[in-house]
């Protein structure tokens, strides 16, 4: 107990050190805890909003997981009964719990073997009609149909006659009436029974889950009865063998969370095992299977890329730590030699520490994890670096794995704090005397060459990415989507760390060469900085170092951000090619598609195919909707034969010169000259045409020449080459595969390919009037005036999901998380070094004011030392960063698709970004600077020789 007292009185006795030391702890913590509370967040967005999607673009419910069983072959049908009860207790009672989500239908079906039914009585109704059909059931069923003609069924045998509902096309199909009676003979079994349909259904409500796996068209010979009459008599009694049963869950999905996607998983597994183990013939399936799948991996993935996108801030953190923990031990050291000289073990000393830290632990982890929590939001409404928009909050929330991480960070940094005691508990009162005489020691990262061991190791990883990029662009490498490379983010951690330690090992050589230079023409108060800051350089370092890594890492995150960021727009907009694409429908005489699953009629297939017309609809309809700036029809044929020396297929591209250039987008730069020139070039001949460059070598064509331009069921027209393009709105001149030809385009223009060639749908592509409310207009316009769009690209709701992917967030709102926690360490480290500098130098100021120094030469002195490390360090990590930016931001490219990342991929640098860090590190610096120069003015410097005396 008395321990623990003194230990809080000397904890209290070095208050501002002991807070400015739990600062550090409870970021350290909140940084650590936000890493799977962003993790969890994130992905449980991604994971709803992907299972919408699933729904939105395959039309099936995501929640849906259906079961069937065949119970032909080799099963005994006395042993059916207890198979079903079998099944349908753990379909109940094992896999609902399993599955961890609320229910919302559960439906059990069961159905007979196809039996032939003969009426009745012959003379109402064909006999000679062959009908087989089958006696089927579903749980559930009357709650969930409507009633388009006749009554429900009796639940109970009426005069030993099963009543049924059929289904629309049931009647048709077995030529029968509401009303007639059928019988069932099964030669075989002896088995004889009367069905009568007594009512005709179809769906009660077409957006219910009931339906999700089931289609009433394929019940077109079904009796359905009602289902627990089919279960007492069939199911349990056997009056006629089940031959096929079906368990289908629809299952609420907006509930899914990652937290139960394994046992969703599991339970899958469950019940394939218990089916396999039964059935020859079964099936499962389950719609989101494939999307839960990913997400184990996509959570390691992101996992990892948080942390390495978190090692500069670790690094600065493990800095702050290690320097606090430092100042306090500097502080004590006298008093920890006195106790080792009096007998006191390094154990008992440490043991102090350590209780020290686990108090100021404690209070981390109980703070911390809420920090956190509150940060992770900030990673979700970050829209690039230092840049946020009003975004729905991430759902986020503490759990065990948060709390595992705090205590592990927490653990790391109490080992980290340590540190300084550990070494200090080895010097005695001796040799501590003897290190207070020597200024200028070398600190242990250049003794042990760390910085020449981390520049080593960035240039490995330099070199790697180089390889990596060959490979790439020779081999034709892609990946299918965005994958973020951790070690893009570590290595130049790495990079700007060394090279940041590396120039000061040799920044004391270049103070003292600049005092030798000027050694007699400086001032006295000078000369004095130059000296203390060319001997002791080791003190000054601490500071430097977290200043140079602030700046450098704020600089390389900045335009890394603003590269990605950037490059994944500037893809998005080139592959549109304008903010809207419209495709109305045309009337036209093609005859109608076949239905699904019945044959194409022969003289269909064998017959020539016959042109198509095509009836334009009104542009004016379209160019007259509210909210739109330009529109241009634009004609976009892919197969199309191109012939000049050789032959070839191309894309064709009709446009309207004018207005294609004003409501398209094209990147500048892409080509020699801007392409509203190229588009002038063709206006004003018919048949002229731009030709892709790809098309010009494969063809050997040259502007001038001839093409021949047509495509199946419409013959060839000449069109003349007046220029040659690189690239053009939402072509790709890119071969998807290594091993085919270049795609190939020709532009011409609209009217002369519908004069001459065919005239056939075109798209209209719409540019908008700036601000939000200009896409709700056009979509109320497209409603009210009723224009049959048959499909729509809305290049913003691209560009949207594209900045809500989950790793993009990460690297928007890490690199801006990481920015404003490094700036506000270097400031507390900056105040709180500088303060504990000038008190520590009281005497020396005073015997400086004595010697004649004035109050205001000491104030340039201090300015100059001020120059000499912060503007230094200030100065080191804008060089270290711009050159960390240009070696290593190219190589992001290695996380885009090559192939499809037109135009191609460029580093971008915004001097926005730049002066948005140059302005907090501007305010930061003066800020501290008035601070110090406010302590220094109250500071009784008069005094401090008569305190030295003393």
């Amino acid at each position: 107990m008395a321990l623990l007292v003194m230990i809080l009185r000397k904890m209290v006795k070095n208050k501002w050190l002991e807070l400015t030391l739990l600062l550090g702890l409870i970021l350290t913590v909140a940084l650590v805890s936000s890493i799977p509370i962003y993790t969890e967040s994130i992905l449980q967005r991604m994971l709803v909003k992907d299972l919408e999607n699933l729904q939105k673009n395959t039309n099936s419910y995501p929640g849906a997981h259906l079961s069937s069983a065949y119970f032909g072959g080799d099963i005994q049908v006395e042993n059916v009964p207890k198979l079903l009860k079998y099944i349908d207790y753990n379909m109940a009672n094992v896999a609902k719990p399993g599955f961890s989500l609320p229910v919302k239908e559960y439906v059990q079906e069961r159905e007979t073997k196809k039996y032939n039914f003969l009426p009745l009585f012959p003379d109402l109704i064909n006999p000679k009609i062959k009908r087989l059909a089958e006696i089927g059931a579903m749980s559930g069923l009357e709650d969930h149909v409507r009633l388009v003609d006749g009554r429900l069924p009796a639940k109970n045998k009426v005069d030993g006659v099963y009543e049924a509902l059929v289904v629309e096309e049931a009647l048709n199909k077995l030529k029968m009436v509401l009303g007639n009676e059928f019988v069932l003979k099964d030669e075989s079994t002896h088995i004889e029974l009367t069905i009568k349909p007594v009512g005709v259904i179809d769906k009660k409500t077409y957006d219910s889950v009931y339906w999700s796996a089931a289609n009433l068209n394929t019940y077109q010979s079904t009796f359905f009865i009602n289902y627990e009459l089919f279960e007492s008599d069939f199911t349990t009694s056997n009056v006629l063998p089940v031959l096929f049963s079906r368990w289908y869950y629809a299952l609420d999905y907006s509930n899914m969370g990652l937290d139960n996607i394994q046992s969703y998983i599991d339970t899958h597994t469950k019940i394939r095992t218990m089916l396999s183990n039964r059935f020859t013939n079964y099936s499962i399936k389950s719609n989101a299977l494939t999307t839960l799948g990913e997400y184990a991996e996509r959570e390691k993935r992101l996992m990892l890329m948080l942390w390495s996108l978190n090692v500069p801030v670790m690094i600065m953190l493990a800095f702050y730590l290690f320097m606090v923990s430092n100042l306090i031990t500097e502080r004590q050291k006298t008093e920890i030699a006195v106790l080792r000289s009096r007998g006191a073990s390094r154990f008992q000393i440490l043991s102090g520490y350590m209780i020290e830290g686990l108090i100021l632990g404690v209070i981390a982890i109980l703070t911390g994890p809420y920090l956190g929590l509150w940060l992770t939001k900030i990673l979700g409404a970050s829209n690039g670096f230092l840049s946020f928009v009003q975004r729905s909050s991430l759902q986020a929330e503490l759990n065990d794995q948060t709390y595992k991480y705090a205590l592990i960070a927490a653990a790391s940094s109490l080992v980290m704090t340590l540190i300084p005691s550990f070494l200090a508990t080895r010097v005695s009162i001796v040799s501590h005397k003897q290190q207070m005489a020597r200024q200028h020691h070398q600190s242990f990262w250049h003794k042990f060459y760390i910085d020449i061991f981390l520049l080593a190791a960035a240039f490995y990883g330099f070199i790697s990415f180089q390889r990596r990029m060959k490979d790439l662009v020779s081999l034709g490498l892609d990946s299918d989507r965005l994958k973020i490379d951790p070690l893009l983010f570590l290595v130049p951690a790495l990079f700007i760390l060394g090279l940041g330690l590396f120039i000061l090992r040799i920044y004391p050589w270049f103070i003292r060469i600049l005092h030798w230079l000027g050694r007699k023409w400086w001032p006295p108060g000078i000369y004095s900085t130059m000296i203390q800051v060319g001997r002791a350089s080791g003190q000054y370092q601490f500071i430097m170092i977290f200043l140079i890594i602030t700046i450098a890492t704020g600089i390389f995150s900045a335009s890394a951000a603003r590269t990605m960021n950037k490059n994944i727009e500037d893809k998005v907009n080139y592959k549109n090619g304008a903010d809207i694409i419209l495709n109305v429908r045309w009337e036209n005489d093609a005859p109608p598609p076949p239905v699904p699953g019945m044959p194409v009629p022969a003289e269909a297939e064998a017959g020539p195919k016959k042109k198509v017309q095509f009836t334009e609809p009104p542009f004016e309809l379209v160019d007259q909707l509210p909210g739109i700036e330009e529109a241009a029809k634009v004609f976009i044929k892919d197969g199309v034969y191109v012939s000049a020396a050789e032959s070839g297929i191309a894309r064709l591209m009709g446009v309207d010169t004018d207005d294609f250039g004003r409501a398209s987008w094209l990147k500048d730069g892409l080509l020699d000259h801007h392409y509203y020139r190229y588009l002038n070039l063709i206006a004003g001949e018919p048949s002229a045409v731009l030709i892709s460059k790809t098309l010009a070598a494969q063809q050997g064509v040259k502007t001038g020449d001839y093409i021949y331009v047509g495509w199946e069921g419409v013959d060839s027209k000449a069109f003349i080459v007046y220029g040659i393009v690189d690239f053009f709105p939402s072509f790709n001149p890119n071969p998807q595969d290594v091993k085919q030809k270049a795609p190939m385009l020709v532009v011409g223009n609209l009217e002369y390919i519908q004069n001459n060639l065919a005239l056939e749908p075109y798209q209209v592509w719409l540019k908008l009037k700036p601000g939000v409310e200009s896409r709700k207009q056009l979509f109320d316009g497209i409603l009210e005036k009723k224009i049959p769009v048959e499909s729509l690209i809305d290049t913003r709701e691209e560009l949207v999901s594209a900045k809500n992917d989950p790793y993009q967030l990460a690297i928007n709102g890490m690199m801006t998380l990481g920015f404003v926690i490094s700036i506000l360490i270097s400031f507390i480290g900056f105040l709180l070094y500088w303060v504990l500098s000038m008190r520590s130098r009281t005497l020396q100021f005073g015997i400086l004011r004595a010697m004649g120094i004035s109050f205001s030469q000491l104030i340039a002195m201090l300015t100059t030392e001020q120059i000499l490390t912060s503007g230094a360090a200030i100065l080191i990590g804008i060089l270290t960063g711009n050159y960390a930016s240009q070696l290593f931001v190219p190589f992001f490219q290695i996380s885009f698709n090559m192939v499809s990342q037109v135009p191609p991929f460029e580093v971008s640098f915004d001097s926005g970004d730049f002066l948005k860090i140059y302005v907090i590190i501007t305010i930061m610096i003066s800020l501290g600077l008035f601070i110090l120069g406010y302590l220094l003015s109250r500071i009784k410097i008069h005094q401090a020789v008569k305190l030295g005396e003393d």
